[in-house]
């Protein structure tokens, strides 16, 4: 049946988000999903058929997503993290890469029966993993920071390296081994690298002196933004052919870390379109596979994904931190988080068309077993690092943790309260005799402005996953709640009740603002005016005998704040949010009263 282009189009954008939402609602990596719909709409159904829609137009289009896919990567990199993490990462991009080919090369070659270019070639494809699919990831195990910096870093470094090893292994395939063929590989290396410093630098100076001198309104802001990174994509892959992906990481990277002019607004643009390009890219590609070339490999492309998971990542991970760079456990879960993504399902796509048109034996597979290994490292890695990494330590998925903002004298009692808990709490403030009292009680502390950049940088926050802003400034709440939005998600970011002389906390724009802690009423000055009247913030267990009708009844003005439920998590109390606690669990609340059962 044949379908027409608007119903294969709007099935691509309908399962792609379809699938990124059933992914985030069962925390799996979304990019099973999303092979599983191509597989659907594609060779079982056929509704999509790529090749046919696109035409000679669907490789350039790959090309350029991935291209602004890793644009986005690069702007999540920050120098602070390369300070902590740059020499691991570099001995994993330089001989973790090294091993990692070699191995696959070999394998290829005996479990495969590939010839030795094509072994040597597919070798080449599997040295990336891809921030695709470890980003994802590691937004679902939280491992601790240094892991999810090394993770990372690697993650969008590596992808323009195997990319542009691999073509350049592509040119000594086509051009014929040898002198050449050598040559050929060490001007292309070098000529990526110059081209990219220069691009590179040249489209992030570009963009900051447009943003700087307001050049660019800020409606064109994005889309010039897109116009630089695609033109210098373009023009660097003119000059050496893949060179572009280099081009534009480094673009990003540059962009990430400037101080001149702010690029937020942009990073979270990126952000959305990288979720879309990734949905339609993904439906796409694993849309042009034929069953019949996956299964003719056999069990024999079991075996190479084994060695992969197995043998390749771990020999190259300790390979490259043979030293003390790297603690075992470290080495023991970065060994375990190597899942291929967009990158690797793009070249190979590309090569083996290439390939196919010269003639090149078993070309053809060569996507087939690219999309086996994409396919059997997300559901090993997807499935097990999670576990792996709270057996070891290095992870905290569900961090209870909060971070006080305001160390004033009642936050400072409640931080005292809540701690009693067993929940971790880190109060910052910068008023220094604030944080010697909260030190003093035996609370971490922070000593500065929230507000500052080198404060989310320096701070620990291990444990930490979720903001109160306490403050009796409501402007310096909303400010706080929008800039963490970012490290806890809007959803864990909280603020008090605004102050208004109407008392409508309405009064302020509602996307200027976090979610309301326990009340509506309960401003600053409600709770300053409770606790100078004597009310104070109590423990009280809910049991069978003494249930939440009874508390009301006990503390008929209470203010409920938190429960700890009989799993040791804390609910945070909302105004938009808020529930009764059942028997087992805990109420924290603040009341008049000092008498009835409590801890």
């Amino acid at each position: 049946m044949t379908f027409s282009p608007l119903i294969s189009l709007a099935s691509i954008l309908f399962l792609g988000m379809l699938a990124q939402w059933l992914a985030w609602r069962l925390q799996v990596p979304s990019i099973l999903f999303l092979l599983l719909s191509g597989f659907i709409i594609g060779p079982m159904l056929g509704v999509l058929q790529p090749d046919a829609l696109f035409g000679d137009s669907l490789l350039p289009l790959v090309s350029l997503s991935v291209a602004l896919i890793l644009f986005e990567g690069g702007m999540s990199l920050e120098m602070r993290e390369w300070r902590a993490v740059g020499h691991v990462v570099r001995n994993l991009v330089t001989v973790g890469a090294l091993v990692t080919w070699a191995v696959g090369a070999l394998a290829a070659y005996w479990l495969l029966d590939f010839d030795g270019s094509l072994a040597v070639l597919l070798g080449a494809i599997l040295i990336v993993t891809g921030p695709t699919v470890v980003i994802p990831m590691l937004r679902q195990i939280r491992p601790v920071e240094r892991i999810a910096g090394i993770l990372k870093w690697e993650g969008i470094l590596i992808d323009p390296i195997g990319a542009l090893v691999a073509v350049l292994v592509f040119e000594v395939i086509t051009i014929g081994e040898g002198w050449h063929g050598t040559t050929v590989a060490i001007s292309g290396l070098l000529k990526t690298m110059i081209i990219g410093v220069v691009l590179g630098g040249a489209g992030a100076w570009l963009l900051i002196i447009l943003l700087k001198r307001h050049w660019v309104p800020d409606f064109l802001q994005n889309p010039m933004t897109l116009m630089i990174v695609l033109t210098g994509f373009v023009i660097s892959n003119l000059f050496q052919e893949e060179s572009g992906l280099f081009t534009v990481t480094l673009m990003g990277i540059i962009l990430a870390n400037q101080k001149i002019v702010l690029v937020k607004h942009i990073i979270e643009f990126k952000e959305n379109l990288r979720v879309l390009l990734i949905s339609v890219l993904f439906i796409v590609l694993s849309a042009r596979l034929e069953f019949g070339q996956v299964t003719q490999l056999g069990w024999s492309a079991i075996a190479f994904l084994g060695v992969m998971i197995f043998i390749a990542r771990p020999l190259s991970v300790f390979a490259a931190c043979a030293g003390a760079c790297m603690s075992f456990k470290e080495k023991l879960f970065v060994s375990w988080m190597a899942p291929r993504g967009i990158v690797a399902a793009a070249v190979s796509s590309i090569f083996a068309l290439e390939l196919a048109k010269k003639g090149v034996a078993n070309a053809d597979q060569l996507v087939s077993v690219t999309f086996i290994v994409i396919i059997g490292t997300i559901l090993v890695y997807g499935l097990t690092a999670a576990p792996l990494a709270r057996r070891l330590g290095l992870a905290d998925p569900d961090p209870q943790g909060l971070l006080f903002l305001g160390a004033h004298p009642w936050a400072l009692q409640l931080g005292m309260v809540v701690n009693r808990l067993g929940i971790p709490v880190l109060m910052v403030d910068s008023n220094k005799n604030n944080i010697q009292r909260a030190r003093m009680a035996g609370l971490r502390t922070y000593y500065g402005n929230a507000l500052y950049e080198h404060t989310l940088e320096e701070m620990d926050l291990s444990g930490i996953g979720r903001l109160l802003a306490l403050t009796s400034n409501d402007e310096v709440n909303s400010l706080a709640v929008l800039y963490y939005s970012d490290q806890f998600g809007m959803g864990q970011v909280y603020q008090l009740a605004p102050s208004t002389k109407s008392g409508d906390e309405e009064e302020f724009a509602p996307a200027l603002m976090g979610r309301i802690l326990f009340s509506p009423r309960a401003n600053y000055h409600y709770i300053s005016e409770r606790v100078a009247q004597g009310a104070t913030f109590k423990i009280t267990p809910i049991t069978e005998e003494f249930t939440f009708e009874d508390f009301k009844k006990r503390y008929p003005d209470a203010l409920p704040m938190f429960i700890l439920t009989e799993e040791g998590r804390l609910l945070v109390l909302t105004a938009d949010a808020s529930r009764e606690p059942r028997a087992g669990e805990k109420i924290l609340a603040l009341v008049s009263d000092v008498a009835g059962p409590s801890e």
